[in-house]
């Protein structure tokens, strides 16, 4: 049975450290481990869950063979690569790491200890997208808004990084991974903290295809939804509710004019997180491809990097045509 630990318990590795357990529960894995810089923390997490608890990841070496890793990204690839080497399955939380230079070492390292990385892109398992995905054909136009409520976490990083580089990584699955983004125009402002909080991005596809993402962290509602048109389909998504659609014309019956036919989507109710960790233990046993791979987590973080890269132009330009002006 694989033995299993978590590192770093703060808000989203508390959540991993509960489904953890509860996949302990059903002979899935043998949850172990605790980790985390915080001792109490470490300890608190652990009690609950009748695991062990350290201070330091090298602990876990020789102890587990499978991890969640949840620490901040600057230390993504450190840890990573050490665990690799020492034979450890990771599922590392968004993004992969830092700069496409980690991720690559952290995809050569996994390859080279023949281990599973897999990547934390947690909406591809969200039960409305699942119950999608078989009805995507050739989409055309997205319009997207991940709108979340101010708060303390993740302020390491900005909301492209934290929020945006979802629907950056879905649009990129659904209009197909090997289709190029020959043009990206974006723009960006900080809010409440020193990093972008708010930011748009449109995105045009060697398809055709043109995605409009809007993400931001200072919102007074959360929303999570992505609407988008493909040939005779209009299709809507609710991560927030599970909810998805396909709406088209409907042949006119008593009307000599067509009507519209819209089919809700039969989703089943499975919270996205297990569903990803299920999915990660179930590639090391199988030893099989992960869902979201690291290629994959890199080819997200690489869009990501470029955004980012498009808003901080893009603030240079509007600063000089502004200096122009008043000049």
């Amino acid at each position: 049975m694989l033995r299993t630990a978590v590192i770093g318990v703060g808000h989203l590795g508390s959540q991993h450290a509960r489904i953890h357990a509860e996949l302990a529960s059903t002979g899935a894995c043998e949850f172990v481990y605790v980790c985390d810089l915080d001792d109490q923390r470490a300890k608190r997490v652990a009690d609950e869950w009748h695991a062990g608890s350290s201070i330091d990841w090298g602990d876990l070496i020789g102890k587990v063979d499978a991890v969640s890793l949840a620490v901040p990204t600057e230390a993504h690839a450190e840890i990573a690569c050490s665990l690799f080497e020492a034979g450890i399955h990771v599922l590392v939380e968004k993004p992969i790491a830092r700069s496409l230079a980690e991720a690559d070492r952290m995809i050569a390292a996994a390859r080279a200890g023949n281990t599973v990385l897999q990547v934390g892109h947690a909406e591809r398992f969200n039960p409305a997208l699942v119950a999608l995905r078989p009805h995507v054909r050739s989409p055309v136009y997205f319009e997207i808004h991940r709108i979340g409520q101010f708060s303390a976490r993740s302020l390491d990083i900005d909301v492209v990084l934290d929020l945006m580089i979802h629907d950056l990584d879905i649009v990129q699955w659904l209009v197909g991974e090997d289709v190029p983004v020959s043009s990206l125009h974006a723009v960006g402002i900080p809010i409440l903290t020193n990093r972008v909080d708010a930011a748009n991005a449109r995105l045009e596809f060697a398809t055709g295809a043109v995605a409009n993402i809007t993400a931001s962290r200072v919102g007074t509602e959360r929303i999570r939804k992505m609407r988008f048109f493909q040939p005779h389909d209009y299709v809507a998504v609710d991560y927030v509710t599970n909810y998805a659609s396909i709406s088209n014309l409907a042949r006119p019956t008593t009307s000599p004019w067509p009507g519209v036919n819209t089919q809700v989507l039969e989703v089943e109710n499975v919270e996205p997180l297990y569903a990803e960790i299920t999915s990660f233990l179930q590639a090391i046993d199988a030893r099989s491809q992960p869902i979201v791979s690291g290629e994959d987590g890199r080819r997200a973080l690489s869009l990501a990097l470029r955004t980012l890269k498009e808003i901080e132009e893009h603030t240079v330009r509007s600063g000089v045509n502004a200096y122009l002006q008043k000049a």
